[in-house]
């Protein structure tokens, strides 16, 4: 089983544990995770893109020439896509983009996420992580401690506060809850560190 050190948000080595081999040591499925990311993406499109086609454009009811003898290419309108003013071909129009995954792939996808954060060295325990009041110049100086530069995901077991409140104007950092986890969250993250409360519940739901 990979074993990672425990920190305390003073970056102070505070123990070791164990991580579960079934989450963070699997061969990563590079398949899963392409498909896990580019579902989570474009379930994020808001898809309200529009544009007119010729037939919706004003004008273009006249003939601009006569058929022949102009030497010119016939043309029947002057709202056509080469004209200016004209439409648009294939013209975009406003369409959900959403698509599913099935659960399996969508587990096998964060199993291989966190299996690849383990493998990087990129997995940051911390026995509590918690704040008195909400304070980004804590909660930055604690980053710094455990050595988190850069882009970041922090994991807690429930909803707290002063940390969600704390973080949230520090650029490239997330937070987020061990139960909602996803695979492009933790890709995009260049640390993942976890509560050691939310990394047994991590344990516990995903296993």
């Amino acid at each position: 089983m990979p074993t990672v050190k425990v920190f305390n948000m003073a970056g102070e080595t505070v123990g070791e544990v164990e991580l579960s081999e079934a989450i963070f040591g699997i061969e990563p499925s590079i398949p899963a995770l392409h498909e896990s990311v580019k579902n989570y993406l474009a379930n994020q499109r808001q898809g309200t893109q529009s544009a007119l086609t010729r037939g919706e454009v004003s004008g273009g009811g006249k003939k601009p020439y006569r058929q022949k003898g102009t030497g010119r290419a016939r043309q029947g309108s002057t709202r056509v896509p080469e004209y200016t003013h004209g439409g648009v071909a294939f013209a975009p129009k406003p369409r959900s983009y959403r698509f599913s995954i099935n659960k399996k792939l969508r587990k096998l996808a964060l199993k291989s996420a966190l299996s690849q954060k383990a493998a990087d060295n990129a997995v940051v325990v911390i026995d509590e992580i918690k704040l008195d009041e909400i304070k980004t110049k804590s909660f930055k100086s604690f980053l710094d401690a455990v050595g988190a530069s850069g882009k970041a995901l922090v994991v807690t077991p429930e909803v707290n506060d002063n940390v969600v409140r704390s973080a949230r104007n520090i650029p490239g950092v997330q937070t987020t809850i061990a139960t909602i986890l996803n695979t492009h969250d933790v890709m995009n993250a260049k640390t993942f560190i976890v509560d050691k409360a939310a990394l047994a519940k991590i344990e516990e739901v995903y296993a």
